[in-house]
C-alpha cells in the first residue's frame, strides 16, 4: 500500500503481511504502550473484532476512496460484517451532524426572527422605547433559552462521555487522552452490540503494558480472546502474527478458518514430510483448507489415508522437494532430521528458489546445519517447531515458533492458519530451536512434578482425585494439569506426546543450558526420572506414564 497522508480518527483499511486488508479507525493508544521503534504507523482499532494493532502506515489506505476496491477483493462473512459495522458507525455520526445542524439553523432563525420583530420605527418614539425594551427582554430571554440548549446538548452526549468530563481529570494525564480513547466507543460500540454484530464484542484496550524481553520478539499484543473451557475448535480459533520491531507489531486474525473465507490457501505446491502424531493432525488440516499437498512417510502405509483424503504421494524426500515449492518436514530428533536430508533426499531436490520448513524439535545446532546446506544450494530455509500434542495437532490448534527467512515465513501463512492457532516470528535461525526447548523443557518438568505429587498423595492415604480436584480450583488449574492427571488416575498411557521425545527435549535442554553456563538443575532431575521411566519400557507410551518411574 502507498503512503497516504492520514490522522487521528480517520477510517482506514489497514494490512499486515499476505493477510486481507481490514476495516478500522485510527485511535490514540492507552497512555504506557510505546510506539515501535522504526517506519511512522498508527495505533488501529478494527471493526467487527476484539483487534487493534500499530500498523505501519504505507500499510494503511482511506476507508472511503477505496472501499469498493476492498470489498471486490475480499467476500468473508465476517469481513462483511466490519463493512456493515463501519457503515452503521458512519450512519450514527452522519445522524448526530444533521440533529446539530439542525438545532443550529433553529438557534440562528430564531435569533433573526427576534431581531426582525425588534427593528425600531423612526417615526414613533413611543413605540421605539416601547420595542427597545421588548427587545431587552427578549434578548434576555433568547439567552436563557440558549443555556438551555447548551444543557440539552451536554445530555444528549453518551453517558460514558458525561462520566469523563462531571469526573475530575486525573493528576498528569491529558485532556487529550481522555478524548481520543473514547473514540470507538462512543457510537461503534453501541451500534455493534445493538446490530448483527453483537456475537462479535469490541473490548476497550489494555491497559497494562507489555513488556519486551527479547529483542527477537518485539510485539505488543492488546487483544484478549475467549479461549474455550477444555474443548478445543479449530472452526473458532484465532491467529496471532507477531513480528519484529521492524514491522507491524501485532494483529488478531478475525476467524481462522475456511468456513467464512478468512482462510485462502496459498496457490503453491505443499510438501509434506513425516506423518507421525504431529505431522498427520497438520496434513489433514492442510487439506481441509483447501491447500494441495503431496505427502511421504518413512512407512508408506500411512500415507493411504491422506492420499484418500486428497493427497499426492511422493514416493521419496527428493521427488516431493523437486515437485513443490514448499516442502515441511516433521520428525522425531535432530539424526532424523539430518537423514531425510541424504541419499534420495531433500537435498536432491533442493535448487534455487525451492522452500524447506523444519518442523522437528531439534537443537540450534542441527537446525543451523539443515539451513546452512539448504541455503548453500540455492534453497530458502524456515525452521518451525511447534508446540502441542496430538489433539492439538488434530484440531489445528498448535503454537507455532518461526525463525529464519522472513520472506518464506509469510508466504507459509496460510498454511501456518491451517495448522495452528498461533504463530510467532523469532529472528535467525536457532532461536525457535532455543525457545522451543526451554517450553518443552518446563512442560516434562511440570509433568514430572505432578506425577511426584499424586505419588506423594498416594503413599501418605490422601486422595489423588481429591488432589487433582483441588488444584483445578487453584492457580495452577490448566487442560494439561487436568487431562495429564486423568491419563494417570485411569492408568491409560496411550500416547499424546511420547514419553521418549520430551525425555529428549529435556536433555537438549540441559545441554543448551551447559553451552552457555546456565544452572538447569529442575530440568536435570526430571530428566533423570525420565530415564528410569524409559528403563521401564515407557517409551513409547504417553509422557504422564513418568508417574510409573515413581511407583516401581
Amino acid at each position: 500500500m502507498a503512503a497516504v497522508s492520514l490522522r487521528l480518527g480517520d477510517l482506514v483499511w489497514g494490512k499486515l503481511g499476505r493477510y486481507p486488508p481490514w476495516p478500522g479507525k485510527i485511535v490514540n493508544p492507552p497512555k504506557d504502550l510505546k510506539k515501535p521503534r522504526g517506519k511512522k504507523c498508527f495505533f488501529v482499532k478494527f471493526f467487527g473484532t476484539e483487534d487493534h494493532a500499530w500498523i505501519k502506515v504505507e500499510q494503511l489506505k482511506p476507508y472511503h476512496a477505496h472501499k469498493e476496491e476492498m470489498i471486490k477483493i475480499n467476500k468473508g462473512k465476517r469481513f462483511q460484517q466490519a463493512v456493515d459495522a463501519v457503515e452503521e458507525f458512519l450512519r450514527r455520526a452522519k445522524g448526530k451532524d444533521q440533529t446539530s445542524s439542525h438545532n443550529s439553523a433553529d438557534d440562528k432563525n430564531r435569533r433573526n426572527s427576534s431581531e426582525e420583530r425588534s427593528r425600531p420605527n423612526s417615526g414613533d418614539e413611543k413605540r421605539k422605547l416601547s420595542l427597545s425594551e421588548g427587545k431587552v427582554k427578549k434578548n434576555m430571554g433568547e439567552g436563557k433559552k440558549r443555556v438551555s440548549s447548551g444543557s440539552s446538548e451536554r445530555g444528549s452526549k453518551s453517558p460514558l462521555k458525561r462520566a469523563q468530563e462531571q469526573s475530575p481529570r486525573k493528576r498528569g494525564r491529558p485532556p487529550k487522552d481522555e478524548k481520543d480513547l473514547t473514540i470507538p466507543e462512543s457510537s461503534t460500540v453501541k451500534g455493534i452490540m445493538a446490530g448483527p454484530m453483537a456475537a462479535f464484542k469490541w473490548q476497550p484496550a489494555v491497559s497494562e503494558p507489555v513488556k519486551d524481553a527479547d529483542p527477537h520478539f518485539h510485539h505488543f499484543l492488546l487483544s484478549q480472546t475467549e479461549k474455550p473451557a477444555v474443548c478445543y475448535q479449530a472452526i473458532t480459533k484465532k491467529l496471532k502474527i507477531c513480528e519484529e520491531e521492524t514491522g507491524s507489531t501485532s494483529i488478531q486474525a478475525a476467524d481462522s478458518t475456511a468456513v467464512n473465507g478468512s482462510i485462502t490457501p496459498t496457490d503453491k505446491k505443499i510438501g509434506f514430510l513425516g506423518l507421525g502424531l504431529m505431522g498427520s493432525g497438520i496434513v489433514s488440516n492442510l487439506l481441509k483448507m483447501g491447500h494441495t499437498v503431496t505427502v511421504w512417510n518413512r512407512t508408506a502405509e500411512k500415507c493411504d489415508l491422506f492420499i484418500q483424503e486428497g493427497a499426492r504421494l511422493g514416493r521419496t524426500p527428493a521427488e516431493v522437494v523437486s515437485t513443490c515449492d514448499i516442502t515441511f518436514a516433521c520428525v522425531s530428533d535432530p539424526k532424523a532430521a539430518k537423514d531425510v536430508l541424504g541419499p534420495s533426499g531433500v537435498l536432491q531436490g533442493i535448487r534455487p528458489g525451492k522452500c524447506y520448513v523444519d518442523m522437528s524439535t531439534v537443537d540450534a545446532d542441527t537446525v543451523t546445519e539443515l539451513a546452512q546446506v539448504i541455503v548453500s544450494r540455492g534453497g530458502r530455509f524456515l525452521e518451525a517447531p511447534v508446540s502441542g500434542n496430538q489433539q492439538l495437532s488434530n484440531d489445528g490448534m498448535l503454537v507455532i515458533l518461526a525463525a529464519g527467512d522472513r520472506g518464506l515465513y509469510e508466504d507459509c501463512s496460510s498454511c501456518f492458519q491451517a495448522m495452528g492457532k498461533t504463530s510467532f516470528f523469532l529472528g535467525e535461525v536457532g532461536n525457535a530451536a532455543k525457545m522451543m526447548l526451554i517450553v518443552n523443557m518446563v512442560q516434562g518438568s511440570f509433568m514430572a512434578t505432578i506425577a511426584e505429587g499424586l505419588t506423594l498423595a498416594q503413599v501418605t492415604g490422601q486422595s489423588q482425585q481429591t488432589l487433582l480436584d483441588i488444584l483445578n480450583q487453584g492457580q495452577l488449574a490448566s487442560i494439561f494439569l487436568d487431562q495429564k492427571c486423568q491419563n494417570i488416575l485411569q492408568g491409560n498411557f496411550k500416547p499424546d506426546f511420547y514419553l521418549k521425545y520430551i525425555q529428549k527435549d529435556l536433555r537438549l535442554a540441559i545441554a543448551l543450558g551447559d553451552a552457555v553456563n546456565h544452572p538447569t538443575p529442575m530440568a536435570a532431575a526430571a530428566n533423570e526420572v525420565y530415564k528410569r521411566a524409559k528403563a521401564l519400557d515407557q517409551s513409547d507410551n504417553d509422557m504422564s506414564a513418568v508417574y510409573r518411574a515413581y511407583i516401581h
